[in-house]
């Protein structure tokens, strides 16, 4: 039997440290790093949730940097803009207090560090499909931990930013182009049984004729599965022009440390 200290130990045999440099405060530091040879897929979500086996890249994928509090997604983290920093120091760091983190990551400390990313996303405006983003991956983390409650929140929240990030910003969002957002939007209804409108996002992927058909075949599948458990009627509201049916509202966020 593997004891709890083993199963540690196997895992940070999975993970190394990079060094960093903070955009703010120039500090430099060590992230822990999931070696790409480490970890294995084992299934895909409809809403592009990918669970892993032996290790969970989530886990570390937020950067944070314990001399300033600057936190963020690592593909966003070095490329904060210089007109951002001001923002972080004065909101951020003036408040900030050092975390002392183990060298293995689980679902709590992965959240803790995504709303500390959230924080700081918030704090520099920064775009709505980030936050929305952040938001996502929050409440993929309470899935992992059989949260319902508080994954639905967050799956609230990151619909919410999409809708936004849709309407009033530009593609890619971190590479998924117009129609991957607009399932996406469905598929986020869906969950949280808006199905009406999950069947008008998912009807505009599939009559697009500039969609891909593998986005076109997910939007049927998942179209398909609200008929079939016979929650609502399909009606010509799926061909409809998703741009007449939702209003254009800027994005506002929860405190993400409530729940």
């Amino acid at each position: 039997m593997t004891s709890n200290n083993d199963e540690s130990l196997n895992t940070s045999n999975l993970l190394y440290d990079k060094t960093v440099r903070c955009p703010v405060c120039d500090n430099e530091f060590k992230v822990r790093s999931v070696r790409t040879s480490s970890y294995r897929i084992d299934r895909k979500d409809s809403d592009f949730f990918i669970h892993y086996t032996r290790i969970n890249p989530y886990f570390y994928d937020i950067w944070l940097c314990n001399s300033c509090g600057f936190a963020a997604m690592k593909s966003d983290f070095s490329s904060l803009r210089s007109s951002k920093k001001e923002l972080i120091l004065n909101t951020i760091s003036k408040r900030w207090h050092p975390k002392d983190y183990p060298s293995v990551y689980n679902e709590k400390i992965a959240i803790e560090r995504y709303k500390l990313s959230l924080i700081n996303y918030t704090a520099i405006n920064a775009e709505s499909y980030k936050k929305a983003m952040n938001c996502l991956k929050i409440a993929w983390m309470y899935r992992l931990s059989g949260d319902i409650e508080n994954e639905n929140t967050y799956v609230k929240n990151a619909l919410q930013g999409f809708n936004d990030a849709y309407y009033n910003e530009d593609f890619p969002m971190y590479g998924m182009d117009r129609f991957t957002v607009i399932y996406l939007i469905g598929e986020l209804n869906r969950r949280i049984d808006n199905l009406d409108e999950a069947l008008i996002w998912f009807g505009n992927v599939i009559t697009s004729s500039m969609a891909q058909q593998k986005i076109k075949d997910l939007a049927r599948t998942q179209r398909d599965l609200i008929k079939e458990i016979g929650q609502i009627t399909p009606t010509e509201n799926e061909e409809n022009n998703t741009e007449n049916k939702n209003t254009k509202k800027r994005f506002s966020f929860i405190n993400p440390f409530k729940s």
